[in-house]
């Protein structure tokens, strides 16, 4: 590759055409990681039958998936600042093959529990990678290049949750992960040679607009762990990104629960069941959201877009608690839950880089990511909760009320305390 123009920095500013094909290695590589996450709720009621266990013990290993997934990702964040992309995307596509071979073969709780921490260390390579290197080659399209490139992670499942679906009733959950496990490991092998990181010059300057407060100042990993306003961001995080990955680990337990989940639905002339049709429709609005909004907040800020994206993911949650045991409204009102969830994954890393600097971006916005498996460990609170009174509705008004507070947090605390803290580091340049 050195040979080429494009990669020499002598030659300067590299074509939007390269830039692009650089974000779009990293969304197929986010495509190949996302059955980890989003693919694991079809798993579970068939380990529930097979081994007797109970759905919160079963559940850990979705925490646990969660945890590594991204608790690590600042350590392989620093390994993507200081060696390139390419080495950390090859290392997690391997573990990941290697984590779902071994929940093919598991039959004890802690075999599942290791499958599936191995797992998440290797897709939280691939993901925080991808998305460091997005922030890195588009300083100024930040929210839609984040966006684009979680949607590879929130929609990349979509088009294989009927052939999961049907391999698990067909060939067996076990067969299921062997081969799904196999297939994207090695995919995410083959895209880790065509990746690259920026060298200086290469792209365009922060983008200036007067809605988008970025910092030109780059704070170090341990200078931003002191940053008050870093850990209102982290405290924001985790209160949104706990509703989502409770429904989203719940999806068919929730369905089975209000005995929705085989029912036939119609919409738009497609016939499936509502548990199907729910998850299928989840994973693209899940996808969407991410450069929709990603590339709104490029227009009218971050924090105004995150009011209005919190706002509706409270109200949308709260719908969902008072009609989803309607199967039609059980389809239509998850799908909007997972549509106003899903854009936290453009908005945060693009605002933890507007106020912290590009120079450390992976590692920086790897940090923030980490809010993510904070979250992870309220999904077996939700379903303690939920085992113990028996019904949901304790879980979802919990849910339904925090993000109404991110929501207001966004626009009444964090969007002028963040335009002090940029106006301060300028001053100080």
């Amino acid at each position: 590759m050195a040979t080429t123009t494009h990669m020499d920095p002598a030659a300067g500013r590299v074509s939007d055409t390269y830039r692009w094909t650089q974000l779009v290695i990293g969304v197929l590589a986010m495509v190949m990681i996302a059955n980890y996450q989003y693919g694991w709720t079809f798993f579970v009621p068939d380990i529930e039958k097979k081994f007797g266990w109970s759905r919160t013990e079963i559940q850990w290993a979705f925490t646990l998936f969660v945890l590594f997934e991204t608790w690590l990702v600042p350590v392989e964040g620093w390994f993507v600042d200081k060696y390139g992309p390419r080495i950390v995307v090859l290392f997690g596509g391997v573990l990941c093959a290697i984590g779902w071979v071994i929940n093919a073969k598991a039959d004890t709780l802690s075999g599942y529990y290791l499958g599936m921490i191995i797992a998440g260390i290797g897709a939280g390579g691939v993901y925080g990678t991808c998305v460091g290197n997005a922030l890195k080659w588009f300083p100024d399209k930040r929210g839609l290049a984040a966006g684009l490139t979680a949607a590879g992670f929130g929609a990349g499942s979509a088009l294989t949750v009927a052939p999961i679906q049907a391999m698990i009733k067909n060939d067996g959950f076990q067969n299921t992960f062997l081969y799904f496990g196999l297939g994207q490991g090695i995919i995410i092998v083959i895209l880790a040679f065509l990746m690259f990181a920026p060298k200086p010059g290469q792209v365009p300057a922060t983008a200036s607009n007067a809605n988008v407060i970025q910092s030109r100042r780059n704070y170090s990993p341990t200078e931003v762990l002191g940053q008050p306003i870093f850990w209102l961001m982290y405290f924001m995080f985790v209160i949104v990104g706990a509703g989502g990955l409770m429904v989203t680990a719940n999806l068919k337990p929730i369905a089975l629960d209000w005995k929705v989940d085989n029912l036939p639905v119609t919409l738009m002339g497609l016939t499936m069941t509502a548990v199907t049709f729910a998850a299928t429709i989840d994973r693209v609005l899940n996808g969407l959201t991410r450069p929709f909004f990603g590339w709104v907040s490029d227009m009218i800020g971050r924090e105004n877009t995150m009011f209005i994206a919190f706002g509706m993911e409270g109200i949308g949650i709260y719908l969902l608690y008072l009609y989803g045991h309607d199967p039609i409204w059980f389809v239509l009102l998850s799908g909007a839950v997972f549509f106003a969830w899903g854009e936290i994954y453009s908005l945060f890393p693009s605002t933890c880089t507007d106020t912290f600097g590009a120079k450390f971006a992976t590692t920086n916005a790897g940090l923030l990511y980490t809010a993510k498996g904070t979250a992870a460990l309220l999904v077996p609170l939700a379903n303690y909760i939920q085992q113990t009174s028996k019904t949901w509705d304790t879980v979802f008004l919990v849910a339904a009320g925090a993000n109404i507070l991110a929501s207001l947090l966004a626009i009444a605390v964090l969007k002028p305390w963040r335009k002090q803290v940029v106006a301060k580091a300028v001053a100080s340049s």
